[in-house]
C-alpha cells in the first residue's frame, strides 16, 4: 500500500530537486542530483517506484532520461496529491 506520507515525501524532494536540475547550467550539480535522486529511490517504497516507473528498473538511473523521468514523476506524484 502507498502511503499519503511516501507520496508528499517523494513529490517534495524530487519536485525541489527537478527546480535545481532544469535551472542549473553546471554539469557537476546535475550529476550530484542525479546521484541523490539515485539514491533516494533505492530506499522509497517499492509500490511507489514501480507504480512511477511502469517497471522499467532503469527509471531515474539512466543519464539520457532523467530529465524526462522525474519530470514525468513529479507530475504522476502530484496527480496522486489530488
Amino acid at each position: 500500500m502507498i502511503t499519503k506520507d511516501s507520496i508528499e515525501t517523494a513529490y517534495s524532494f524530487l519536485h525541489q530537486k527537478r527546480n535545481v536540475y532544469i535551472h542549473s547550467s553546471l554539469d557537476w550539480q546535475k550529476d550530484d542530483i542525479e546521484y541523490a535522486i539515485g539514491c533516494y529511490v533505492d530506499n522509497m517504497s517499492q509500490e511507489l517506484f514501480e507504480t512511477l516507473s511502469g517497471g522499467r528498473c532503469d527509471f531515474l538511473r539512466d543519464h539520457n532520461r532523467f530529465l524526462d523521468d522525474i519530470t514525468h514523476s513529479v507530475e504522476s506524484l502530484e496527480k496522486m496529491l489530488y
